[in-house]
């Protein structure tokens, strides 16, 4: 079949995310048979126009749309990306009755609503590389998706979804050709970092997270060795800033552990970062690995420094746990942002404070601390119960597609943001979802990358937010 698969996000803070899913997809497909082009909306101008384009010199017999995000999940200043999508589909209907799939993680959190709001005619749900293939090969023989694990579609106005198929096998770090599908050097340009997967599924239950939803609650290791072997080709293709974006990169403990010492007997010429440590299992020998693997940069996402908020939000850990984990990073060089998430369960005036101290006690100076206040609701999760039983949310799950948050009760979130602007006027290295969303934020990582500045950028948090604030902007 003749395929065009359109990557939809247009998100560029703080900077554009490769892809992966949708080249994996779209690789997938090629190596099915399929005729398969590939169209990435980031950088458009006019994207509305160049999908019209496409659809009139491809004449595709299936649209696969990859749909990332559904907002951005900031309840400062939210956006509602799918009404974007739904353009999308409007101006494919236009031109052309050719089926419309939708996948992406966005698509498996929420993939009745999504149908319902865009008007695509499948949804694919869980490891789309290997259900897309399938459900082309059905529509190719003019069948419905009704056989294939893993698609959801409306049938009469009745949400009809398979299963997906249960994987026992591990999982294959081998990243797709990204050159192949999308324009890498403005990604780079624009200090985006190589998505690098190394594991699915995820084993924690936070109150909030659809992770679990997405991809499991078991784990799929891939081999330490493939995943070291998969750096080193990237490295040798050009492509040495690299991010894994497990969910948890250092859980499992040992399959972590074992990644890094397989990248430190390569030696590839590269620079590692990942975003997603739990301070359960930090430690000097984690630490240490990382570092003879080429890591420039960690973080650590523990939403709060209080035992009560951590207990609410069922992370698993205690803040001695936290505090801990800020010892082991003081002994050693490794740059490292600190993630809070205030607002959530058993939060309140008291539990805030608590956080705070502990960043301006217990973060080096020269690290990064990022504040978010309220935390989006998604249907299925624990925190929709919450909140319901509170009676802070009446909408149906229907209802719930565009952003809605859960602050605490018992705290303002007026106090909240007052609490966090006053810590970051007294402290350049603190941050929140504003200074993500600084306009400023895309000609600085130009001129960051044409001086070859290595990322993560946030390590110069200090070093901006001074330099803008010197220029009296409000940073």
């Amino acid at each position: 079949m003749n395929v065009l698969i359109i990557n939809t996000n247009r998100n560029h803070f703080p900077m554009p995310v490769i892809p992966i899913g949708a080249c994996m997809v779209a690789e997938s497909a090629s190596r099915a048979g399929h005729a398969v082009q590939f169209m990435d909306l980031a950088f458009y101008k006019d994207p509305l126009q160049e999908i019209l384009t496409a659809l009139g010199k491809n004449k595709p017999d299936v649209v696969g749309l990859s749909v990332r995000n559904i907002d951005n999940n900031d309840i400062q200043s939210p956006v509602f990306f799918v009404k974007g999508v739904a353009g999308i589909v409007d101006v494919i209907r236009s031109v052309t009755s050719a089926p419309i799939v939708m996948g992406g993680a966005a698509v498996s959190v929420m993939p009745e609503e999504l149908l319902r709001y865009t008007g695509a005619s499948v949804a694919v749900l869980g490891d789309g590389e290997a259900v897309f293939p399938r459900l082309l090969a059905e529509l190719s023989r003019g069948r419905p998706p009704a056989t294939v694990p893993g698609a959801a579609w409306l049938e009469q106005g009745e949400f009809r979804v398979n299963a997906c198929l249960s994987s026992e096998n591990g999982f294959s770090c081998a990243s797709p050709d990204f050159s192949r599908w999308i324009h890498l050097k403005a990604y780079l340009s624009r200090l985006s970092t190589i998505p690098v997967q190394t594991k699915l599924g995820c084993k924690f239950a936070c109150v909030y997270c659809t992770y679990r939803k997405i991809e499991g609650s078991r784990y799929r290791l891939s081999h330490p060795d493939d995943a070291a072997e998969n750096i080193c080709r990237l490295a040798s293709h050009g492509l040495r800033r690299i991010e894994f974006v497990d969910n948890v990169f250092n859980s499992p403990y040992e399959h972590a552990l074992e990644i890094c010492e397989s990248i430190a007997r390569i030696q590839p010429d590269v620079s590692l970062q990942s975003l997603e440590l739990n301070p359960l299992f930090i430690d000097d020998a984690l630490l240490s690995g990382m570092e003879r693997a080429g890591f420039s940069g960690i973080g650590i996402t523990v939403e709060s420094a209080s035992d009560s908020v951590l207990e609410g939000l069922k992370k698993g850990f205690t803040a001695a746990h936290v505090y801990k984990a800020a010892e082991v990073i003081r002994r050693h060089a490794l740059p490292c942002v600190w993630i809070f998430m205030m607002g959530g369960p058993n939060e309140t005036e008291e539990t805030v404070m608590e956080t705070i101290r502990f960043a301006e006690t217990a973060i080096r100076p020269q690290d990064v601390a990022f504040f978010g206040i309220g935390i989006r609701i998604y249907p299925g999760t624990d925190l929709e119960v919450i909140a319901r039983e509170q009676r802070l949310l009446a909408l149906p799950q229907s209802g719930m597609l565009e952003p809605v948050f859960y602050v605490s009760p018992a705290v303002s979130y007026d106090w909240m943001l007052k609490q966090v602007q006053t810590a970051m006027n007294g402290h350049m290295n603190f941050m929140n979802s504003a200074s993500l969303s600084l306009p400023v934020l895309l000609p600085i990582q130009r001129v960051a990358y044409k001086l070859g500045v290595t990322s993560p950028l946030w390590k110069y948090t200090r070093v901006i937010r001074r330099g803008l604030r010197s220029l009296g902007m409000d940073a």
